[in-house]
């Protein structure tokens, strides 16, 4: 199975036994809409929901941290994930989060992985089937082990131990000329970023950009993605983003701040830039 399906291979496979469909929406604070009652009101058939925003280390000051394996194992557990099942993951947002869900699954050991590509945006388009009953949860078992997409602290980045930062934000935040969405934030970025957002990546349907449209995405915002990279972006979320483009042209070359600015940006004492 490829990284990144179309709506028309998920519907082809839409029955197989070990297809588990996940929707990740995430939708930043003041959106004015609820990503868990959209859900419930309309999902691809069979499709569960991982909330990325609850399935997170509680005790970590930032959003939207990554939790720790056994705790990731047992939400897994309760949605019906293994980690051999073949799982493909979509999302219902601007922000386009189905690589965060992505992200999160591979980092934790899954071994198949997918995007829809075009989210559910796309899916309805084309006129395929919702649902909104409630999924049938699998008996199985996720054995998480941490560390198969790598992740980038605050203090690694202070010390120099981390490539070059590229930041998934907008222009407008990343120069600090617009506030960021969370309170208490600063704004800018961190010093020596380069900028490539998110939204650069794809297409107006929702869909990936094809390999030219990555490789030229990359080429204008200055970054090789041949070369090691730490992505960062809001909270860790859209960052994931720049690691499956450059997987999808065949680098294995990303790794992830994970508290990006919602972490950088409150943190007095960190150095910023306005640009």
């Amino acid at each position: 199975m490829d990284e990144l399906v179309t709506t028309q291979w998920l519907a082809d496979h839409l029955d197989d036994e070990d297809i588990r469909i996940v929707d990740a929406t995430f939708l930043l604070p003041g959106s004015g809409r609820d990503a868990r009652e959209e859900y419930a009101a309309a999902h691809i058939p069979g499709a569960v929901y991982l909330d990325i925003s609850r399935v997170a280390d509680s005790a970590h000051p930032a959003p939207n941290m990554l939790p720790r394996p056994h705790r990731f194992a047992e939400e897994m557990r309760q949605l019906g994930i293994g980690h051999d099942d073949r799982i493909i993951v979509y999302d219902n947002s601007p922000h386009h989060n189905a690589a965060r869900g992505w992200f999160m699954l591979r980092h934790f050991g899954a071994r198949q992985v997918a995007i829809l590509d075009g989210g559910l945006q796309k899916w309805l388009a084309e006129g395929r089937p919702v649902d909104a009953a409630a999924p049938t949860i699998h008996d199985t078992v996720f054995r998480a082990t941490e560390g198969d997409m790598e992740v980038a602290a605050k203090a690694d980045i202070l010390a120099g131990k981390t490539p070059p930062v590229i930041d998934a934000r907008g222009p407008d935040r990343f120069a600090g000329n617009s506030p960021e969405p969370r309170e208490g934030l600063e704004a800018g970025h961190i010093p020596g970023a380069r900028n490539l957002p998110y939204a650069d990546l794809y297409n107006e349907d929702g869909t990936f950009k094809d390999k030219d449209g990555l490789a030229a995405a990359f080429a204008e915002a200055g970054v090789d993605p041949a070369q090691p990279f730490t992505a960062s972006c809001g909270s860790g979320v859209t960052a994931c983003a720049l690691i499956f483009a450059a997987r999808q042209l065949g680098h294995d070359s990303g790794i992830l701040y994970d508290g990006s600015w919602a972490e950088w940006g409150a943190d007095p004492e960190t150095p910023k830039e306005r640009s």
